[in-house]
Order: C-alpha cells, then structure tokens, then sequence
C-alpha cells in the first residue's frame, strides 16, 4: 500500500494547523523498506477534533485516544498523543491523559523501533535509539525491559513475533527479562495469549 495515504491525511491535518505523523509499525516497515498495508497516524488533535477534519470515522476507541477508518483496503488508525499511567492489572493504564508532547507520547509505547515518528516531509523523530536498533536490527524496549514486560506481558510475545518476522535479535537485556518473566503469560486470558500468538 502506497504511503500516498499518508501525504493524504497529512496534508487535510495541515489545513487545521495540525502537523500528522506515521508512527509505530507503518514507520518502522515504512523505513525498512517494506510494504505498509496498514497505517498509525498521531496527531495531538483530540478524537473529537480528528473526527471533524475527519468528517467520517469510528469512534468505538475515542475515549482510548483511536479514530479508525478504512480507505482504499486500508485499515488506519488516527491517534492522539497521549500519557499513561501505571499498569495494575497487567493489560490496562491507571489512566489515558491526552497531551500536546510527542515526546510524552513516545514514552508509552513498547519497543525503540515502534517508537520512530515521520513527519509531513519524512523526516524521523527518534527519542529512544530507534533507528540506530533498526540499522543493526535490534529489538529493544524501551527504558527498563522488566518494567514494560510488567505493564504487559503480551509484549513478550511481540518481542518474540518481530523477531521472526523482521530476522532482528533481541537484545540481551531484553531477552533476559522476557525468560524472567515468561510466567506471567499463564496469569493473562488465555484468548488474548492466543490471538496474540497467531499474529504474523
């Protein structure tokens, strides 16, 4: 799928004086030079504000920060920035505090190479080392590995499905923390480990 979606979006957002980046794993596959077939775009538009420029959209996550759209066979999701807070059940924030920083934003999601953002003229944000784990194929969460795992342990298994997918290794302290705390995918529902499990 043509990245033509995104100079799209960008250019409808730009008109409201809002700049849309390509983040998590349509800049990542966008970067490594493979196919995007589907799109996270991030904005610090609201839902409500995205559904206005918008003029179309399902809200079912709005109040997560998610629009979604389906446009040309693809699927794409328009984000908010946004801050969590802790994981006390090991799936779900505290708490979902939309914010205006990218940066904020960055520091909630789960591996440096998800964490790479692409601006109207392509050119990448990287608060975490992200493109420096892409060049050496690397997969690396983001601050403590144990600490992230702990938020979801889901993420274990994304660890383990990026590896084989993308050819990349997991870097040791990482993969440390993932043997550690593999017990804590017998504690999840089992549907969720499973669906989980059958991504590609």
């Amino acid at each position: 799928m043509s990245v033509a979606l995104f100079d799209h979006y960008a250019a409808l957002f730009a008109k409201h004086g809002i700049t849309l980046y390509m983040v998590g794993g349509s800049a990542r596959d966008y970067l490594l030079g493979l196919e995007v077939r589907d799109f996270d775009f991030v904005s610090k538009a609201t839902p409500d504000e995205t559904l206005s420029i918008l003029g179309e959209g399902d809200d079912t996550f709005a109040r997560f920060g998610t629009i979604s759209l389906r446009k040309n066979g693809a699927s794409i999701d328009f984000m908010t920035f946004r801050e969590e807070g802790d994981y006390g059940d090991s799936r779900h924030p505290s708490y979902i505090k939309f914010v205006e920083d990218i940066e904020i934003d960055s520091n909630r999601r789960d591996f440096t190479i998800n964490a790479l953002y692409i601006d109207p003229e392509y050119k990448v944000l990287d608060f975490h080392g992200g493109l420096t784990d892409l060049e050496n194929k690397v997969i690396r969460f983001i601050g403590d590995p144990e600490k992230r795992i702990k938020e979801d342990p889901l993420r274990i298994l994304r660890a383990k499905r990026f590896s084989k997918r993308l050819g990349f290794t997991i870097d040791p302290l990482s993969e440390k923390a993932m043997n550690d705390l593999a017990f804590l995918l017998g504690k999840l529902n089992p549907e969720k480990v499973m669906m989980e499990s059958k991504k590609e």
